[in-house]
């Protein structure tokens, strides 16, 4: 995080420090390349933050014929599941029949091309239940009836943005957030531009140019003169909300609307549930969004269509939207268009390239790395070849990686901890918990707690490591504790943060 010097040099040059960001950063950082990641506001500030938190196929995506995409995603589902057992974990979702608009027959024939597309060897396959005889059905309004139950994933997003920067930084790679693209203009095989933060403006040259601005995409094409630009991107909204847990258990539910859209609903952080999310065309500019009326209407109908005890609006704790930045292959409805990426590339010997990313989804961001690298390998023939498909994140090193023994053992060598505060940390960290922790065997080891389990030592290791600059940095992102703490720690803690805290910051 050190400050920039004028007429820097490096290999490549990302723009966006969303999920494509970052994994293309870390891709070509591990290749040998010298990568500088710029990001005008915080990692995962936007769309890679405001997801349903799935590593999934996309069942839904079979019914438009998705065939490449869907199998893909099942191929990386494992695969992103080992790389970091901490922040993704497997989660088994039941699919009602009871007020389903399409015939039990079409969703079982595609549950079984979900199960056997993509190498399936972990995760259990689907499974047909009466749910009247089952504990799924606990929650419903009808809980009779045919359902399926199937399997994928869950992720932390925001924070698996955050452990991608993280390991492009320790392979070399420079992550420089708060820090907007101005322009951007070819000298021959390379690029010249204009990059600034809060200090100023200032020139660095790079030999290739990757455009992974998201819904912002078109936005940096519009900064580069001389740039062929014939893709098109259509953005579409996604909200969300988090409600009171609805149901028991452990398990999600995936409801069939009679609109033939679905929402999910996920148990989320522990004593809520997570209920989304929808697909509302985005007009104009990309910007913050969130959620409106219709939306919340809609999310909440849904749940008083399925259960019981449906949440009325005073019940919502909170809600977040997105823009997902869709390639746009002009289908009429939203719900239909294709989730798919492109990768358009601007460039040749003489000419430095650009690559812009258009459309794409957090479980294939790994794919569309490599995808990405090789569309680039032309003009980098000395780097390495591919290598991020066995590779963990940061933490995610635990053997065999189990979750549960990690944080057994962990429990054991700190038993003066609380252990929900150890399990926590472990879910957040993984391994790196260990340099969290330090030394501290005790609660009053880590400095004053700000709220929630927040302490001084938590806050100091995401400042120093993990580009932390904000308290919605800290609560939001790296984070869900927002949810969890007392209504005067973001006071405190944007306080502590601005210095402006003596009794906090002596703790640290």
């Amino acid at each position: 995080m050190a400050a920039a010097h004028s007429e820097e040099r490096f290999d490549l040059l990302v723009v966006g420090g969303g999920i494509n960001g970052a994994g293309i950063a870390r891709d070509a950082a591990g290749r040998g390349l010298s990568v500088l990641l710029v990001e005008k506001e915080d990692l995962a500030s936007h769309t890679s933050s405001a997801s349903t938190k799935l590593i999934h196929g996309g069942l839904r995506y079979l019914e438009y014929g998705e065939f490449r995409l869907v199998r893909e995603a099942l191929i990386e589902r494992e695969r992103l599941w080992a790389m970091a057992p901490h922040i993704i974990w497997p989660l088994r979702f039941v699919l009602p029949q009871t007020q389903s608009p399409r015939p039990a027959w079409m969703v079982r024939l595609g549950l079984f091309l979900y199960d056997h597309l993509g190498g399936r060897k972990k995760l259990p396959g689907t499974d047909t239940i009466n749910l009247a005889r089952t504990p799924f059905g606990r929650g419903l309004k009808t809980a009779r009836g045919k359902a399926f139950v199937y399997s994928d994933c869950w992720v932390e997003d925001s924070r698996l943005v955050v452990l991608n920067a993280m390991d492009a930084a320790e392979k070399g790679a420079d992550i420089r957030t708060r820090t907007a693209l101005r322009g951007a203009r070819r000298d021959g095989a390379e690029w010249i531009a204009t990059i600034a933060d809060d200090t100023g403006e200032r020139s660095v040259r790079a030999r290739a140019l990757v455009n992974a601005a998201g819904p912002w995409v078109a936005d940096v094409l519009g900064r580069v003169p001389d740039v062929v630009a014939d893709r098109g991107l259509r953005l579409v909204k996604g909200s969300h909300l988090v409600v009171p847990r609805l149901y028991p258990g452990d398990h999600a539910f995936m409801l069939q609307n009679p609109d033939r859209r679905i929402v999910f609903t996920v148990p989320y952080e522990g004593k809520y549930t997570l209920i989304g999310t929808t697909d509302e065309v985005w007009q104009g500019a990309p910007g913050k969004a969130q959620i409106s009326d219709e939306e919340t209407r809609y999310l909440l109908d849904t749940a008083a269509r399925y259960f019981a005890n449906p949440p009325s609006e005073k019940d919502v704790a909170w809600s977040y939207a997105g823009i997902r930045p869709l390639y746009d292959d002009k289908a009429g409805n939203a719900s239909a268009v294709t989730r798919d990426y492109v990768l358009d590339l601007d460039g040749d010997e003489d000419r430095a390239p650009m690559l812009s990313i258009f459309g794409g989804k957090i479980t294939t961001y790994r794919k569309l790395a490599e995808h990405a690298m090789a569309e680039l390998s032309r003009f980098f023939p000395d780097a390495r070849g591919a290598w991020t498909a066995g590779a963990t994140l940061p933490g995610g090193d635990m053997p065999d990686g189990d979750f549960d023994r990690f944080v057994a053992g962990l429990q054991h060598a700190r038993p003066d901890m609380p252990a929900d505060l150890l399990r926590r940390l472990a879910r957040a960290y993984g391994t790196r918990v260990h340099v969290l922790l330090g030394d501290a065997m005790t609660p009053s080891d880590l400095g004053i707690d700000l709220g929630g389990g927040l302490t001084v030592r938590e806050i100091e290791y995401l400042r120093t490591r993990e580009w932390a600059i904000t308290a919605e940095d800290i609560l939001y992102r790296r984070s869900k504790l927002g949810l969890h703490v007392p209504p005067e720690t973001e006071a405190r803690l944007t306080a502590y943060l601005a210095g402006d805290h003596p009794r906090l910051a002596r703790s640290a």
